[in-house]
């Protein structure tokens, strides 16, 4: 055979397998009901700068020489629960009376608040184990709660601060969300000392517990001491199984144990095999993650669809928590459209954190099963601009509680809640709709207005601040995929970009580095090659695009349903 045969066939096979990658049919999308219900075109309308949203709120929680009243927000603690170090505390709300340095010998903090706050930074590239002369990664593991026996991570570092409020072994969700949240604070900052040892226990106590509860979740709480389900006046949390999957999942990740990984399957199970909506606080999404990504990557065919629809419809059994979901109303003259929270309480009260902590999961869902790509873009373009209505300076004064008080925000610093009737029945809010508000003075006899405002949910804006980028059309997102894709495989950048108008809509997109070529998972086309700069792409009107950056020397392959670039992982396509 000739060179230029041999040129021509090899010409012929790359152009095959080319069009093989690039002429399939569009991934066909699904819907989640309650988000056909929100609006395409949110209103009024604001995007945030979520990153220096998340830049701004480091800089002020962490200094330990703020002055003013309330300030600093930070303080360290030297009882040396659990391990011989210095760690920190943090106030779950401004000048809540539970806490600092002189109340209860400053221990009590939240590590859903304080592991929050290092995940937002790591997630912005703030590096918090040489901060100020502070390690706070190494510092956090006095949550690891050994001294208990319980070995594995908790809200508070001991029982003997646990009653004030801490949510400390004996509600589930409050037990379980500190190792999800230490885990991905241990992937953005490796090899701090310790903590593989604490991540391999902690994998070890979730298998033993899902392996005991053999499938049935319906507990208040376990004890991870002598690994048994309590039952409570608590409603029972069934979604626990979707927390214990994530880490699991993740921990085989990490050491590559094929137990973790039968016992991420295990949980999922659990968690499918329940009849109804069990959501209580942030873990159900999670489970749609975890099975998303199981189903890509491990050959599983879970349908999860449920878990979607428990997340966004909540719960109405009326011995679970009636009312917890995904809020789907336009409050007076604002869309508050995506929020998270319960859709029953005083006509529906959402919360800052648990709408920051659905975006952690479900965006990077979308990589893993393509088809809830138009979906989740709408959602996240509501979810995102109703909630700038939880910061002091972006919702009108007379819809919240303190305006007098906004300059202590610095507009970082949310209030804890947004609430369709105002919680506390004061007559100026009467026919104002919606009121920001906290419930920071409830928690204890004497705590001041104040505590209104919650660093406890603010904490994990990072979330936002890594995955929301802004392009050059207002109302279009581009949404970083990875960002909070924990403990992945390799994988190249991957965007989700949704166009909510009606008519197509060309947009800049923002790359600089190498060539690439942008590779659509939606349509399965190649939309630009040797891409060294900014290009324009088309979106269609109320499509979706998820765009991969792919080295322009690096071929697509299709087998399986999985589309590879080299040995990377693009994108699984066999749902269709």
């Amino acid at each position: 055979m000739n060179k230029k045969l041999k040129l021509l066939m090899l010409f012929i096979a790359v152009l095959f397998v080319f069009m093989s990658c690039s002429t399939d049919k569009s991934v066909e999308q699904i819907s989640i009901s309650r988000i056909e219900t929100m609006p395409f075109l949110p209103e009024p309308y604001k995007m945030l700068d979520w990153k220096e949203m998340t830049k701004n709120y480091d800089s002020y929680v962490f200094d330990h020489d703020a002055k003013g009243e309330y300030l600093p927000l930070i303080w360290l603690d030297d009882n040396q629960r659990n391990f011989p170090q210095l760690t920190f505390g943090m106030f779950t709300a401004i000048g809540d009376l539970r806490q600092g340095s002189e109340v209860h010998q400053g221990e009590f903090h939240e590590a859903i608040n304080s592991l929050g706050a290092l995940m937002s930074a790591g997630l912005v590239g703030i590096d918090k184990t040489d901060q100020d002369g502070f390690n706070y990664v190494k510092m956090v593991q006095n949550y690891f709660n050994s001294d208990n026996g319980w070995n594995i991570v908790m809200n508070n570092t001991s029982e003997r601060v646990g009653h004030l409020g801490g949510g400390y072994a004996r509600d589930w969700w409050y037990d379980v969300f500190p190792n999800v949240l230490y885990f991905a604070v241990s992937d953005l900052f490796p090899g701090v000392e310790r903590a593989d040892s604490i991540m391999r226990i902690v994998a070890e106590q979730f298998f033993k517990a899902d392996s005991v509860l053999a499938g049935n979740y319906d507990f208040s709480f376990f004890d991870y001491s002598v690994m048994e389900g309590k039952r409570s006046h608590i409603p029972f949390q069934q979604d626990a199984a979707a927390g214990h999957a994530w880490v699991l999942l993740a921990a085989y990740q990490k050491f590559g144990d094929e137990r973790y990984l039968q016992g991420a399957k295990s949980a999922i199970e659990a968690l499918l095999a329940q009849q109804e909506s069990r959501f209580y606080e942030v873990l159900m999404p999670f489970g749609a993650l975890v099975a998303a990504r199981l189903n890509a990557e491990h050959g599983t065919d879970y349908d999860f669809h449920r878990i979607l629809d428990w997340t966004f419809d909540g719960t109405h059994a009326e011995d679970g928590r009636y009312g917890w979901g995904i809020i789907n109303e336009r409050w007076g003259d604002f869309d508050v459209h995506g929020l998270q929270g319960s859709w029953s309480h005083n006509g529906g009260f959402a919360f800052l954190m648990n709408t920051f902590d659905m975006a952690w999961s479900l965006v990077p869902m979308v990589r893993y099963d393509p088809r809830y790509a138009e979906t989740i873009g709408k959602w996240m373009l509501n979810a995102a601009n109703a909630a700038r209505l939880f910061y002091a300076n972006e919702i009108p004064e007379n819809h919240q509680s303190l305006p007098q008080y906004m300059n202590i925000t610095r507009n970082v610093i949310g209030y804890e809640g947004l609430i369709k009737e105002d919680l506390f029945e004061r007559p100026e809010f009467e026919g104002v709709s919606p009121v920001a508000v906290g419930d920071g003075p409830l928690w204890v006899d004497g705590n001041p207005e104040v505590s209104q405002f919650s660093l406890y949910g603010s904490a994990h804006v990072g979330i936002f601040g890594s995955i929301i980028q802004k392009t050059n059309v207002e109302k279009i997102l581009r949404l970083d995929c990875l960002a909070t894709d924990f403990f992945r495989n390799d994988a190249y950048p991957t965007y989700l970009i949704y166009n909510p108008y009606e008519e197509d809509k060309t947009i800049n997109y923002l790359y600089q580095g190498d060539p690439v070529y942008l590779y659509d998972v939606i349509s399965g086309e190649i939309l630009s090659e040797n891409v060294t700069s900014s290009s324009d792409v088309i979106v269609e009107g109320r499509k979706a695009r998820l765009i991969v950056e792919i080295p322009q020397e690096a071929k697509l392959t299709k087998k399986d349903g999985l589309i590879m670039a080299g040995d990377v992982f693009v994108a699984f396509r066999n749902k269709q």
